[in-house]
């Protein structure tokens, strides 16, 4: 079972070519967006629905599809595809939208027998204006499955898996710029991290770091887990790093030639296992 780096490249190279960009202003960019990963999803055999609401008097779509549909226990991962203002996104964040439908189709290549199924989704408006207000598609879908007689044993939210590092010198730089996967949460659900945590180095190919913040931190959650634990679900962010951050956060300089396709995969394969293996 392992992520192909040209279909990770594939579905980046699509969503960053989606002009004008894909931001909350753009709604035909938008639907191209969500169009795509909705038939990347139906491709791999998962039914799929579409979650809409409307904010600033559009309307917005989550992306929704189900592994194991039946199974009441379950797991979500999800990623957001819009961007923020004029720039392609190719990190933040067609990498996670690309490491969700690769592993949806490992997932059912595969066909793994689970003790729990897995709900995939594509969130909308993530980014400001709407961030931690409750037009997050995230905040939907959280809102909405608190009304659902399921039981969710946790959430990851995928974020920026795409930059990393390969320049290494001396031992202390390698030590402050060794490419992770960070695990980001609140201390409430600190056992939830920890187990996220130990089940991505377990694959051997890259390492990870846990952080868990005091729950009442003011930044704390930066990303569409925050919408999670209100709803007591155990939620976390999972992003890539190659200790410094991703200089083109934010900034039109954020294209896909400046990801790492081969190290993606290896984060994509290592978050994959953990989300194949949560409960044994």
């Amino acid at each position: 079972m392992q992520a192909h780096t040209e279909n990770l490249f594939r579905h980046v190279e699509f969503l960053t070519s989606i002009y004008p960009y894909r931001n909350y202003k753009n709604i035909e960019s938008l639907h191209k967006a969500a169009d795509y990963i909705e038939d990347g999803l139906k491709k791999n055999g998962l039914p799929t629905t579409r979650q809409k609401w409307e904010a600033k008097e559009n309307f917005y779509e989550n992306i929704i599809a189900s592994y194991q549909p039946g199974k009441r226990k379950r797991f979500i991962i999800g990623a957001h595809y819009d961007v923020y203002k004029e720039q392609p996104g190719a990190d933040d964040n067609a990498s996670s939208i690309a490491g969700l439908l690769e592993m949806a189709r490992m997932l059912t290549e595969n066909g793994f027998e689970l003790d729990y199924g897995i709900d995939f989704v594509a969130f909308c408006l993530e980014e400001p204006p709407f961030f931690k207000k409750k037009e997050m598609g995230s905040y939907i879908h959280a809102k909405s499955v608190d009304n659902e007689d399921k039981d969710y044993i946790g959430m990851i939210a995928l974020e920026m898996i795409g930059y990393y590092r390969r320049e290494k010198e001396t031992a202390k730089e390698i030590a402050s710029n060794s490419n992770r996967l960070i695990v980001s949460g609140i201390k409430k659900y600190d056992g939830f991290n920890k187990k996220i945590s130990k089940l991505l180095k377990t694959k051997g190919k890259i390492d990870s770091r846990r952080l868990s913040y005091a729950d009442d931190y003011q930044n704390n959650g930066p990303s569409d887990h925050r919408n999670y634990w209100q709803f007591d679900v155990p939620a976390v962010m999972v992003i890539g790093t190659g200790g410094h951050g991703n200089p083109n956060y934010h900034k039109a300089s954020d294209t896909i030639e400046t990801l790492d396709f081969e190290i993606m995969s290896d984060a994509v394969n290592s978050i994959a296992h953990a989300l194949f293996n949560f409960s044994k």
